[in-house]
């Protein structure tokens, strides 16, 4: 495998990777598909719960990294806690709303600010540590390949949230769903464009 190669799972598996999505997002699915059998919120959120927690046990079983399937539990549970409350099923969509709003702020001031969040969670990851700081160019790609991440969290609020207003719980599913696995790849691949244009890192020596 070339430098190229590793340095792209390394960016892609930082991001989340295939695991990640696969543990936070297939739940979110099954909730739909069992709400539209059933019409109970209850059953749906059992339903996202148990398979979410299957996941979790299945990497640990293989020994693989749990960190996205503890995560997954976590968020479900979240989502399942809001859902449960109003019983209102589109009230299942409302972390995924916030979370998008906080990571895209947080994004966005770190830009402002000239502290891109993919300097600081890459640098260390591709060896160079925090040594792009020094490196206008190294800096301002960060910033660049930071500012698709900025756009992705706030499309998917900008898109979604008029639906959940609208309390079509069918349509909000399926964008959710669109706007989850599909456009992480695009921008998760668009992110790895952009940092392998630029100029190379400067490997800090141990």
């Amino acid at each position: 495998m070339s430098q190229h190669d590793e340095d792209r799972d390394k960016v892609v598996n930082a991001l989340g990777g295939k695991k990640g999505l696969i543990d936070s997002g297939v739940p979110s699915v099954v909730f739909l598909i069992v709400f539209n059998s059933t019409k109970e919120v209850n059953t749906a959120i059992w339903a996202a719960l148990g398979l979410s927690l299957l996941l979790a046990i299945y990497r640990l079983a293989r020994k693989d990294t749990v960190q996205h399937s503890v995560s997954g539990v976590i968020g479900v549970l979240i989502c399942a806690y809001f859902a449960n409350r109003s019983g209102n099923a589109t009230d299942f969509y409302i972390p995924k709303l916030l979370t998008n709003l906080g990571y895209g702020s947080v994004y966005l001031i770190a830009n402002i600010v000239g502290w891109p969040i993919l300097g600081l969670v890459l640098g260390p990851l591709l060896g160079e540590n925090l040594t792009w700081r020094k490196n206008p160019q190294r800096k301002k790609m960060y910033i660049k390949a930071s500012w698709l991440w900025v756009a992705m969290f706030f499309l998917r609020i900008a898109v979604q949230y008029p639906i959940y207003k609208s309390g079509n719980v069918n349509l909000l599913g399926t964008v959710n769903l669109a706007m989850g696995y599909p456009l992480f790849f695009v921008t998760a691949y668009a992110t790895w464009l952009v940092i392998k244009a630029g100029p190379p890192a400067e490997k800090v020596s141990d």
